[in-house]
C-alpha cells in the first residue's frame, strides 16, 4: 500500500488545488430521510487531469440499513442498484467512509492540518452530496476543503445567457470533453461514476466555451 501510494502521488502536478469529483445515489429527495446507495471518487489537478490511472478511481454501492425504503423513482429508475445496496455482501456506509478516506490518503497523503489546504469537494450540485458526506461518511469530509467547487453554478450562468444545455446522455459529447479517458462501462443517468465523468465533461465544456480569458477570441 505505501509503494502504492508512493507511486500515486508521483503522478501528481507539483502544485495547484486538488479535486474531489464526487457523486452519490441515495434513496429519497428528502436529504433528511435518505440513505446512501452508491458513492464515486475520481481525484484529479485543478485542470482536470487523474493523478493516478482509472483504477484508483473508487465507485461501489452501499449497503442499505435492512429499514431503509427507496423511493418509486429509485425503484424504478435503478433496480440493479437497489438489489445491490440491499445485498447482505455490499459495504456498509462505515466500510464505504473507511475506503473513501484511505483512497485519498494513497492519493494526496494524510490530510493537511488546515481545512483551507486541503482538496476541494467538486461536482454537479455538489451541496446534495457533502450533505450526504457530512452525515453519512465523516472520515472522508474531515479531508476535504471548506470550499466546493459546484458545476451547476457554471451551469445557471451558461443557460442564462442561452447557452445550450450540456446534455450528459449525448456519448459523443462526453468523449470529446474527456479526451483519452475511457467511459464506465454504464453510461447512463443515476450511475455515480459516469455522472462524476460528466461533471467533468462539463467543466471542461464550459471552460471552452464560457470561461474564456481576455486574450481568447470566440
Amino acid at each position: 500500500m505505501r509503494r502504492a501510494a508512493l507511486k500515486n502521488r508521483a503522478m501528481q502536478t507539483p502544485q495547484g488545488p486538488r479535486l474531489v469529483w464526487f457523486d452519490t445515489e441515495y434513496t429519497s429527495l428528502d436529504l433528511e430521510q435518505a440513505h446512501l446507495v452508491q458513492v464515486a471518487m475520481v481525484v484529479t489537478d485543478f485542470d482536470g487531469r487523474r493523478l493516478a490511472p482509472a483504477a484508483q478511481d473508487l465507485v461501489t454501492p452501499v449497503r442499505l440499513p435492512a429499514e431503509a425504503p427507496v423511493s418509486e423513482f429509485l425503484a424504478r429508475e435503478c433496480p440493479a442498484l437497489v438489489t445491490a445496496a440491499r445485498h447482505p455482501d455490499t459495504p456498509t456506509v462505515d466500510l464505504v467512509d473507511a475506503l473513501l478516506a484511505a483512497r485519498l490518503d494513497d492519493l494526496l497523503g494524510p490530510p493537511a492540518a488546515k481545512s483551507k489546504d486541503r482538496p476541494i469537494l467538486a461536482g454537479n450540485t455538489i451541496h446534495a452530496d457533502w450533505w450526504l458526506a457530512e452525515k453519512f461518511l465523516p472520515r472522508f469530509a474531515a479531508r476535504l476543503h471548506y470550499r466546493h467547487l459546484d458545476v451547476s453554478a457554471l451551469k445557471i450562468l451558461w443557460l442564462g445567457q442561452a447557452g445550450q444545455e450540456f446534455e450528459k446522455a449525448d456519448v459523443a459529447l462526453m468523449r470529446a470533453n474527456l479526451p483519452g479517458w475511457d467511459l464506465p462501462a454504464t453510461t447512463q443517468r443515476h450511475d455515480a461514476l459516469y455522472d462524476v465523468m460528466c461533471s467533468i465533461a462539463e467543466l471542461n465544456y464550459y471552460r471552452k466555451h464560457f470561461l474564456r480569458t481576455g486574450n481568447e477570441t470566440a
